[in-house]
């Protein structure tokens, strides 16, 4: 079984709980822009095959469409208005969520590492767009890490807990909504998110960028990072090592699947007996915070799956992967990929955008790495248009872990993009895509008959970085048919019978902003993340490895 952790459904994207070959290609030495053009993505993969009128309609109207930078300024100007409505004056710390009526009073009373690192980079990309001054943009920062420097964490590796009173900067001990104890625990993914926004900060203002630098200065990666030692009795069994979910600080009745021990000193912590170990995942940026500061050997990131094995002992994972073993680093890895309306595309766990852009908004993936993320990520923006509004004709495409129309939270997704056997679905009946698994197992249901998708407009904003035009003609739809957008922008997330999730998370619409910031101010949060000398120290590991992903036969 894949020692993978899922995504939650508490709305921060960060921890959860654990669930349980094709051709030589030739090497396309193209990313971005030319990738797009070589494989003619702005035409659907069966553009001669029958669709309902409405999805022919929808995707007709998004191609070459023209995008008003007014548009997308309106967007980021609202979308900013909800960010400053969650976020405490005096703490400048972000609550996780507010709802439409963006009152001070109706704050969720809760934050995380990924949220205040979200309203860090938010910020910036405000100021850049003229929505606030470059003085507020100043006090605004300096005000938020003044506090984040203050806040009580584990000391020894200089990471955060996973919540915060965002009105006083304690750590949350009994959860707001219910009264349950929260037990402080370190998550790998939401302090990565904090760290992605620490750097950009320190390339971004000369004030308060020596106090982010002090602060990321602190943050040991390492600590999450098994080489596979057999510390504590749990090896790690893929070569190049895994990072742990994360770990609990204190000595307490924990919830299962955590050993005693530590990679760096300090005094023990129990950390996770589960990894992270896909590659087409969010996690993956705190792979490149590990690697960049060289407190985890290159090597690491060739050691997540790129699909799971073809064999049938693997045979309950989506469908049975096409590919070929190569070997980087010393490393072998099996460059599997899922084959999807024409097309070969590496699978996230869950199939949805987030997994697969977000570490894309600072690292510019697919110019270094053209023939890995340079072909995988244009080509699941595209899968993810066709499923909406060609193969479930929704009329509406974007799928992505988000708020419920129906209430609470959870996880959507393109099922056939994702391993996960029980699947991250695109619509509200949990609709089933099996086409088995070769011979080892029989398709249930190869065609299914989707019924009442939910859309998220931050999958959106992700895919507007590669498909500009059917992004903002998607976007426009939703605003305008689905009647989804507030005072604070786009509400979270809307079923498309018009039923509508009326609220704002914290990293939904941060994630809004860095990917305006990147379309409208040329790739603004890369260019301060994605320095010379994280070039250096990134774009050889990354750019040396081939997915097997790319149009069917190529």
């Amino acid at each position: 079984m894949s020692d993978h952790t899922t995504s939650p459904s508490t709305g921060d994207h960060g921890e959860g709980e654990p669930t349980p070959v094709l051709p030589a290609r030739r090497h396309l030495l193209v990313g971005g822009a030319a990738a797009l053009a070589a494989f003619g993505l702005g035409a659907p993969a069966h553009a001669g095959t029958p669709a309902a009128a409405g999805g022919a309609r929808a995707l007709e109207s998004g191609r070459n469409a023209p995008v008003p930078r007014s548009r997308l300024h309106r967007w980021a100007a609202d979308t900013w208005h909800s960010l400053d409505a969650m976020t405490d004056p005096d703490t400048g710390l972000p609550a996780d969520n507010i709802p439409a009526s963006l009152a001070p009073g109706d704050r969720s009373g809760y934050t995380s590492p990924t949220n205040i690192g979200g309203y860090l980079w938010s910020t910036v990309v405000a100021r850049e767009l003229g929505i606030i001054s470059a003085a507020d943009a100043r006090a605004r920062l300096v005000r938020t890490l003044t506090t984040l420097e203050g806040m009580e964490h584990h000391e020894p590796s200089g990471m955060y807990y996973n919540w915060y009173d965002e009105a006083t900067g304690d750590p949350v001990l009994i959860w707001p909504e219910n009264g349950t104890t929260v037990h402080p625990f370190v998550s790998s993914v939401d302090n990565g998110w904090l760290g992605a926004a620490l750097l950009v900060v320190k390339n971004s203002d000369a004030v308060a960028g020596p106090l982010a630098a002090a602060i990321f200065a602190r943050m040991r990666w390492d600590a999450f990072y098994n080489p596979g030692d057999g510390l504590g009795g749990h090896p790690v069994v893929r070569p190049g090592g895994l990072m742990h979910g994360g770990f609990y600080v204190f000595d307490h009745d924990r919830p299962g699947g955590v050993y005693r021990g530590t990679h760096i000193g300090g005094g023990d912590v129990w950390l996770t007996t589960h990894h992270y170990d896909t590659i087409v995942s969010e996690t993956r940026i705190t792979s490149y915070l590990g690697i960049l500061t060289g407190q985890v050997p290159a090597q690491h990131y060739f050691a997540p799956w790129r699909t799971f094995p073809a064999t049938c002992d693997w045979s309950w994972h989506e469908m049975q992967p096409v590919g070929e073993t190569r070997t980087y680093l010393g490393i072998s890895v099996y460059e599997g990929a899922y084959t999807y309306r024409g097309m070969h595309i590496v699978p996230g766990w869950g199939g949805s955008m987030f997994e697969e852009l977000m570490p894309a908004v600072f690292v510019p993936e697919e110019d270094w790495a053209p023939r890995s993320w340079g072909v995988n990520h244009p080509l699941h923006v595209r899968a993810e248009r066709e499923h909406g509004l060609v193969e479930a004709d929704y009329g509406y495409w974007g799928f992505s872990p988000s708020s419920n129309p129906a209430g609470g939270y959870r996880e959507y997704g393109v099922d056939a993009l994702g391993m996960n056997p029980e699947g991250y679905f695109s619509d509200q009946e949990n609709t089933n895509y099996d086409v088995g698994f070769g011979e080892c197992r029989p398709a249930t249901n190869p065609n299914p008959d989707f019924k009442t998708g939910v859309v998220t407009p931050h999958a959106s904003f992700l895919a507007m970085m590669y498909e500009r035009g059917q992004a903002t003609a998607n976007l426009t739809r939703i605003e305008k048919r689905l009647d989804a957008y507030g005072a604070g922008g786009f509400y979270d997330a809307v079923a498309i019978d018009g039923t509508i999730a009326r609220r704002y998370l914290s990293l939904d619409q941060a994630m809004i902003m860095g990917a305006l910031g990147n379309v409208l101010e040329k790739d603004l949060l890369r260019r301060a993340f994605s320095t010379p000398d994280v070039e250096s120290a990134l774009r050889p590991v990354i750019g040396i490895e081939e997915f097997g992903a790319g149009p069917v036969g190529d």
